[in-house]
């Protein structure tokens, strides 16, 4: 009878609910692993709290961590986070719809609408096959991505073997833009190594591009060239020129911050690979080529900006995303020029996907302030720098000033929060509040406020 109610109090809960549910669940496991002894090196303990830390920030493939990876973690453990990577890159569910097709499960209704909610998508149509199309185009991408890292790092270690487990790791942790690294301290070793650098850039652009947009430029290769013309979605549009435009404007403001600063002295070549490198990393993955404290205060913000800012929906990135920053931008101009619809590539965007876009900024942007003014109150650290963690925090980025691990617990409790909001979405957390929801019965009188 317990069991019949237990079982009936899960179907009540809303697709949102129980993905949310699933993460929480996946989080606590992957934190417990992490405190076995076979997942830590010799002779090292981890306590709960940065157990979980790290588990919350593998999962919503964040890369913050209060201790150092390399240093805390033996190979199983490692192996066991690039595990925890791929469940909160390609998504809980997408992973689980594998499983269910090779157990030769059907995946009914319920399965298709917590797949939809895990993968931000509007309609149940092709789940299942868009599922399939993810999954394998991002073990693609790691595997070619480990395969021309491995070329390299001959190079930097020692063997074949250390070479294949670093970048392999390297790979996952790229593509899924989670940040981590196993060698201690990120990418800097590689600081000059542009083909480390370029091999890693594309990866993380193909992971935070996001999902769709990959499965279409699939679809064209394998069939649109040989129709007269391949029509992409206005989503794919979109995104790619926000992407693309935020990539280029990002790398132009970190060169004109620091070109008299960190980029001082620096070749032509040394200040633009610095430039672009952290401006793609700002977005979602947390990789960086410099220690980020030497940096000045104007960089760090506009860093923040673009973590804020995040990668695009679908993907494997956290923050508002780029459509809704898109959206906002586009509403604004439009009413500048006084007009009443958003038109854009012969297109124009729904009212509501117009009131979510200001919805998911102001909710967000209320959060993360709200954090960074807990953090301000609780540590003694420059507010640059607890922007820019509670930022990288919340866009599910992982970079950091260093801070991090000399947080106090209720801080630590604060970015696991934002990490938490960062990788479900803020739609996600406010359809948590809202449940099922109920539809208005009747209309009350309009009326105008005075705006501005």
């Amino acid at each position: 009878m317990e069991k019949t109610s237990n079982k009936l109090r899960l179907l009540q809960l809303s697709s949102v609910q129980l993905i949310v549910l699933l993460y929480i669940i996946v989080m606590l496991i992957s934190s417990l692993l992490l405190m076995m002894p076979f997942s830590l090196k010799e002779g090292v303990k981890i306590t709960f709290i940065d157990a979980l830390f790290v588990a919350v920030s593998a999962v919503s493939v964040t890369g913050l961590t209060t201790v150092s990876i390399a240093d805390t973690f033996s190979v199983p453990g490692v192996l066991i986070l690039a595990g925890q990577l791929q469940i909160g890159g390609i998504g809980i569910m997408t992973l689980s719809t594998f499983i269910w097709l090779l157990a030769g499960k059907k995946i009914g209704l319920k399965e298709r609408q917590l797949i939809m909610t895990d993968q931000n998508r509007l309609s149940l149509s092709g789940m299942v096959l868009l599922m399939k199309d993810i999954l394998l185009l991002i073990l693609w991408i790691e595997f070619f991505g480990m395969i021309f890292l491995w070329f390299r790092y001959f190079f930097y270690f020692d063997s074949a073997i250390e070479a294949l487990y670093h970048a392999f790791f390297a790979s996952v942790s790229a593509t899924t833009n989670a940040g981590f690294d196993i060698t201690g301290s990120s990418l800097i070793p590689f600081s000059n190594d542009y083909y480390v650098q370029t091999v890693t850039m594309i990866l993380i652009v193909l992971g935070a591009i996001g999902f769709p947009v990959l499965v279409e430029v699939k679809e064209y290769i394998r069939k649109g060239r040989k129709q007269p013309v391949y029509h992409f979605s206005l989503f794919t549009k979109l995104t790619t020129s926000v992407f693309f435009i935020l990539m280029i404007v990002g790398a132009i403001f970190i060169y004109l911050f620091e070109r008299r600063h960190f980029l001082s002295g620096m070749s032509w070549h040394e200040s633009f690979m610095y430039s672009m490198f952290q401006s793609v990393t700002s977005r979602s993955a947390g990789l960086v080529t410099v220690d980020i404290s030497q940096f000045t205060d104007a960089s760090q913000l506009w860093m923040s900006v673009l973590m804020f800012i995040g990668a695009s929906p679908s993907s494997v990135g956290g923050g508002i995303r780029t459509t809704t920053f898109a959206i906002i931008i586009l509403t604004v101009f439009m009413f500048a020029r006084g007009r009443s619809t958003i038109q854009i590539f012969r297109r124009e965007i729904m009212r509501e996907d117009i009131i979510r876009a200001f919805v998911v900024a102001s909710v967000g942007g209320m959060i993360v302030i709200t954090s960074i003014i807990a953090l301000l109150i609780l540590e003694n650290h420059p507010l640059a720098a607890l922007i820019f963690e509670a930022c990288s925090a919340f866009g599910t980025n992982g970079a950091s000033t260093g801070i991090t691990a000399e947080l106090s617990i209720i801080s630590k409790i604060i970015l696991m929060l934002l990490m938490f909001i960062g990788r479900i979405g803020i739609l996600s957390l406010l359809f948590i509040i809202r449940g099922r929801g109920k539809q208005n019965l009747y209309h009350l009188p309009k009326e105008r406020v005075i705006i501005g």
